[in-house]
């Protein structure tokens, strides 16, 4: 087999969200799983934090708490896609500025790299001294965890355009705009596309989390609050299984979203 043609397979095999490296993945998941259930119904564990799996999976039916996480969920996602829009917005944009201009890239670069490296928790005093506790403050930190991948990445992706594209848009005198539409997004779009990915799962953790260290309001960071000062473990539980799921819907379906551009990227490499 040509290496090419072997190196492509073997990137499909990590791109693509199944077949056996899924039922691998899903081998511990199944036996820990087993062994809750084992602890919990055969007395091997005497624990108030320990319940039923069974318990859990029927809260959201037929538990007055457990039917909140609904309303929770419906106001997380839509809040994380509010604050990801704005923060893709903005780190797109700051990417193509500083990948554009010499001058931008000068004196911003340093400044956004050192802030980079800030963990986002240590925003949350600052946000909620400057904006309250209310859905500004968490709107702003979500778009923080989306504009740091995206800006990233945009930025790596306008460098590592060949140089023989650059020539040639000189050479066709492209304007400014025509620059951005016809070179630096498409030569960058699959940086930009795993930026997106990367902002999309940090999104959702900052949205949960910012509810959850915010507390005022409705969300799942709510919801798993609600339920550790409740001390009810099966919400607890609840809350952090469909946090989990949620991430692996996002994940999952956008890599299959993404999956010809990570090709195309290959090849080019």
């Amino acid at each position: 087999m040509p290496s090419s043609v072997a190196a492509t397979g073997s990137q499909d095999s990590h791109i693509r969200p199944g077949g056996p490296a899924l039922r691998r993945g899903l081998l511990v998941p199944a036996l820990l799983l087993l062994a809750w259930m084992a602890a919990s119904h055969n007395g091997l564990l005497h624990s108030s934090l320990l319940v039923p799996p069974e318990r859990v999976l029927i809260l959201p039916f037929g538990d007055e708490a457990g039917q909140q996480i609904w309303a929770a969920l419906a106001a997380s996602v839509a809040r994380m896609l509010v604050g990801f829009a704005i923060g893709a917005i903005a780190g797109i944009g700051f990417g193509l500025a500083l990948g554009m201009s010499l001058t931008a890239q000068r004196a911003f670069a340093p400044s956004f790299n050192a802030l980079r490296q800030i963990t986002l928790f240590a925003w949350i005093p600052l946000l909620t001294a400057w904006f309250g506790n209310g859905d500004s403050a968490k709107i702003v930190y979500i778009a923080l965890s989306a504009f740091f991948p995206l800006a990233f990445n945009t930025y790596e992706g306008i460098r590592n355009i060949p140089l023989a594209y650059v020539e040639v848009a000189r050479v066709l005198r492209f304007v400014p705009r025509q620059r951005v539409t016809r070179l630096l997004l498409p030569g960058a779009l699959p940086s930009i596309c795993i930026g997106v990915q990367v902002a999309l799962i940090t999104a959702w953790i900052g949205t949960v989390g910012a509810e959850y260290a915010m507390g005022a309001g409705r969300g799942l960071g709510a919801f798993l609050l609600a339920g550790r000062e409740q001390f009810r473990m099966d919400v607890v539980l609840l809350g952090v299984f469909i946090l989990a799921l949620v991430g692996y819907v996002i994940n999952v379906g956008f890599r299959r979203i993404l999956k010809p551009f990570l090709l195309w990227q290959g090849e080019a490499k």
